[in-house]
């Protein structure tokens, strides 16, 4: 039977229905884990809250903006400086956060009072910002504040000014992937189309999905300038506001990260005719198939070719040195949702890792049908994984490396295990071809490291 109940979840067998090992020429879309359904009580979790998603994965990637969260003062300190997504703008999304620092005597007698106090505050330390994103969380979408009516009565005041109101309470969602979804619809609906840009050439996109993580962006948007392309929003690495206001004007929406932001790309389908087209952009064949799907949209397949060919010369040489040290390497890639099929396939056919086991906080259903028909047989599969469970898994297939977030990441490391930060990146970026010989090299430090010999005994065996 595919679906698998660990020896730590014998007390919760609803865990059963979340847990998945590929088994040799069976139909998969029969054994696929649930996924996006509330954790079963008394399980551990390492899933983020709605907002969360709302807030750090999208709209606090904007350069230009000034994210205040409506809301008490830890949730702005949760969401504020934990992921390294860069800008040109000297990080400005980085260096601040706001918060309404929202008390007791706020939940009792309303929180619009010093909403709008804060949100003038912050327009008059920042002149030159002139747009800014206002999130609810728990306790003020609790008491049933109005945000947007206090954004109208703040734009009415100053005049040159934008606001966006995301509503998306923690509660709102099973996890952060909720956030997404409310970001990209209201995004939608509010703000796309009440602005237009300049057109500076015949091929247009919207890059969807990326998050310039430790320069991501960078990369790929030096191949899209080589190709003559202009990205009319990035959504939302090192994007702008207005950017993201002028998205009705691309002629094709490419989409990177489908589980954070398809969405979007789904309604200026419906709303405004452009096509969509979904790219990987981690690994060498990944990234160089996704650079031929534009350019076949746009008639540049020679220029696409001669981009490819450059850059294999003078990467690929080095991806081979790397290859030809981690062939048989075993690792789990225990991220948020898409990274485990993005990455599974790439690990594998560029670097000759072998991925025995992958997780995922928020992914939903077809992330899962999409990792298991990429993934091996015998792999394992777990939705909103708990610790004990990852204990439990590291035990059975003697992993080599780990992919996740510094909270399981610092668990690993207990255990003497390398980890590479699949969230944010250490030493990133990990995008295209330069990025994944960056992947490689860490992957091979990680591994190689005379620490883990050094490292004193097993936590467990003490």
């Amino acid at each position: 039977m595919p679906l698998k109940l660990f020896k730590c979840d014998e007390t919760i067998p609803e865990r059963k229905r979340h847990c998945y090992v590929k088994q040799p020429g069976e139909d998969t879309t029969m054994f696929l884990p649930d996924a996006n359904i509330n954790t079963i009580p008394g399980t551990l979790s390492e899933r983020g809250c709605s907002f969360c998603g709302s807030k750090l994965v999208i709209g606090g990637v904007l350069k230009d903006t000034i994210q205040l969260i409506h809301g008490p003062v830890g949730c702005s300190y949760n969401t504020w400086h934990t992921k390294r997504y860069p800008s040109d703008n000297d990080n400005f999304q980085l260096k601040y956060a706001w918060s309404t620092d929202v008390k007791e005597k706020h939940v009792v007698f309303g929180g619009e009072k010093v909403l709008k106090q804060s949100m003038l505050e912050a327009f008059a330390e920042f002149p030159n910002i002139k747009r800014m994103i206002v999130y609810t969380t728990c306790a003020t979408a609790l008491i049933g504040d109005d945000p947007k009516a206090v954004a109208r009565e703040v734009q009415k005041e100053l005049g040159d000014v934008d606001i966006f109101c995301s509503e998306c309470a923690g509660f709102a969602g099973v996890s952060q992937s909720k956030g997404h979804h409310v970001f990209n619809i209201s995004w939608m609906h509010d703000k796309v189309g009440t602005f237009e840009p300049e057109i500076k050439s015949p091929y247009t996109i919207n890059l969807i999905g990326d998050y310039n993580i430790q320069g991501d962006s960078y990369v790929i948007n030096r191949y899209l300038d080589r190709l003559g392309i202009q990205v009319i929003a990035h959504f939302t690495g090192n994007g702008t506001y207005d950017g993201l206001r002028s998205m009705h004007k691309a002629k094709l929406s490419v989409v990177n990260c489908a589980r954070s932001a398809g969405y979007i790309a789904n309604e200026l389908k419906k709303s405004y005719d452009i096509p969509r087209i979904d790219i990987d952009s981690w690994g060498f064949d990944y990234t160089a198939e996704g650079l031929r799907k534009i350019g076949t949209f746009f008639g540049i397949e020679d220029k696409v070719e001669e981009l490819i060919a450059e850059e294999y010369a003078k990467w690929k040489p080095k991806l081979d040195w790397y290859k030809e040290r981690l062939k048989g390497k075993k690792a789990c890639i225990w991220t948020g949702g898409p990274r485990l099929w993005h990455w599974t396939k790439c690990l594998e056919d560029d670097l000759g890792v072998e991925v025995v086991a992958m997780s995922s906080k928020f992914g939903h259903q077809e992330d899962f049908e999409k990792v298991i028909a990429r993934g091996k047989t015998g792999a394992i599969y777990l939705d909103d994984a708990n610790e004990l469970e990852f204990f439990e898994v590291l035990d059975q297939i003697k992993a080599d490396v780990i992919f996740t977030g510094p909270r399981v990441g610092d668990l690993v490391k207990k255990l003497h295990i390398p980890y590479i930060n699949g969230h944010a990146y250490h030493n990133g970026p990990y995008m295209g071809f330069e990025g994944f010989v960056n992947l490689a090299r860490d992957v091979y430090n990680a591994t190689r490291s005379p620490l883990w010999s050094l490292a004193g005994e097993d936590i467990r065996e003490v």
